[in-house]
C-alpha cells in the first residue's frame, strides 16, 4: 500500500504537468488568432451590403475606377447638319422653273451620228436599180432595153473606167487599166466618184432633180455597195441576172473576136469569174436579205430575158412605172 503511493503521486505529477502545457499552448494559440483577427479591417460597401476584403491601411480611400467614355455629340450633330442641308437642296428644287434644255432634250429623240455623210441625190427624187450578174450575163443588153422601155439612164461601171483611163492626164488611168487586165476590183473610191459625177451631169443636163438611173455591173463588192449607198443613193432594186459559168464564157469568147477588150481572153474570163463569186456574191445576198432582189434566169435569149425583166419591173413598181 506504501508503495503505490508514491506511483500515483507520480502520475498526479506528470497529469497536472500535462494539462499546465496544454493550458499554456490553448492560450498561445489564442492570442495569436487575435492579433491576425486584428490586423485584418472588414469593410462593407455600401450599394451592395456584401463583404469585401481590402488590404489598405486604416483610413485609405480605393483608388478611382478607369472608365472609357464615348462622345457620341459630333455623330449626332454631323447627322442632323446632313439631314437639314439635304431638305434644304429639296426645297429649292421645288422653286426652281424647269431647265429648258432638259426639256428639249427629253421631248426629242437623240440626233443622229454626225459622222454618217448625207447621201447626194433625195432618193424620192432619183430611182437607182443595180444591176447585177456574171461576166457575159447579158447585162448591157437588157440594160439597153430597159432605156428603150422606161427611160432609164444607163451608167456602166466598166464603161466609165474605160473611158477614164483612156482620158488624156487621168491620174487614175494606169491603175484601172491594170485591174481591168487582171481581172481585179478598181478601188471603190475611183468607182464612186465616177458614177456620182456622171449622174450629176445627167441631171443638170436635162435640167432637173428627178431620174431613174441603171448602175451596170455595181456594186462589185460590199464596201462599195455600202459606201455608194451612203454617199449618193439607196438602191431601190437589184436585178440579178443569173447564168452558168459555161454559157457565160461562150458568150465573152465570142464577142472577144470584134470587141477589142483587153479582158476578153479565157485567162482573164475565168479570173473574173472567181472575183464575182467570191467579192460579187456576197453583195448579192446582203442585197437579198433587205427583199430588194429580183432574180432573173438569162440563160434563155435576150427577147424572152427582157419579158421576164418587165414582167418584175412591174410587179415591184406597178403599171404607172
Amino acid at each position: 500500500m506504501a508503495s503505490s503511493l508514491p506511483r500515483q503521486a507520480m502520475r498526479l505529477a506528470s497529469s497536472s504537468t500535462l494539462r499546465a502545457a496544454a493550458s499554456r499552448r490553448c492560450a498561445s494559440t489564442l492570442q495569436n488568432t487575435t492579433a491576425r483577427a486584428r490586423s485584418t479591417q472588414w469593410t462593407f460597401p455600401k450599394e451592395s451590403g456584401k463583404r469585401s476584403y481590402s488590404n489598405l491601411p486604416p483610413g485609405g480611400s480605393p483608388p478611382p475606377r478607369e472608365t472609357n467614355k464615348v462622345a457620341f455629340w459630333p455623330f449626332v450633330a454631323v447627322i442632323a447638319l446632313g439631314s437639314g442641308g439635304y431638305m434644304l437642296l429639296v426645297n429649292r428644287r421645288k422653286d426652281m422653273p424647269p431647265n429648258p434644255t432638259s426639256a428639249s432634250a427629253a421631248a426629242t429623240q437623240a440626233p443622229s451620228n454626225p459622222s454618217t455623210p448625207t447621201p447626194a441625190f433625195d432618193p424620192s427624187d432619183v430611182t437607182v436599180i443595180f444591176v447585177l450578174g456574171g461576166p457575159g450575163a447579158g447585162k448591157g443588153t437588157q440594160c439597153a432595153r430597159l432605156v428603150r422601155d422606161y427611160g432609164f439612164t444607163h451608167l456602166s461601171a466598166g464603161d466609165l473606167l474605160r473611158a477614164e483611163q483612156d482620158r488624156p492626164g487621168s491620174q487614175y488611168g494606169q491603175l484601172i487599166r491594170d485591174c481591168i487586165k487582171n481581172g481585179a476590183i478598181v478601188p471603190m473610191e475611183v468607182t464612186v466618184a465616177l458614177l456620182e459625177n456622171a449622174m450629176r451631169d445627167t441631171l443638170v443636163s436635162a435640167g432637173t432633180t428627178k431620174g431613174r438611173f441603171l448602175i451596170d455591173g455595181f456594186p462589185r463588192k460590199m464596201d462599195q455597195a455600202v459606201k455608194f449607198e451612203e454617199v449618193v443613193c439607196p438602191a431601190k432594186m437589184v436585178l440579178f441576172y443569173d447564168c452558168p459559168e459555161a454559157e457565160m464564157e461562150k458568150r465573152l469568147l465570142e464577142r472577144g473576136k470584134t470587141s477589142g477588150r483587153e479582158d476578153d481572153n479565157a485567162e482573164s474570163i475565168r479570173k473574173r469569174f472567181r472575183v464575182f463569186v467570191e467579192t460579187s456574191m456576197p453583195v448579192v445576198e446582203y442585197f437579198a436579205k433587205r427583199g430588194i432582189v429580183v432574180k432573173v434566169d438569162s440563160t434563155p435569149g435576150p427577147e424572152k430575158v427582157a419579158e421576164e425583166t418587165r414582167a418584175q419591173l412591174k410587179r415591184v413598181f406597178g403599171d404607172k412605172f
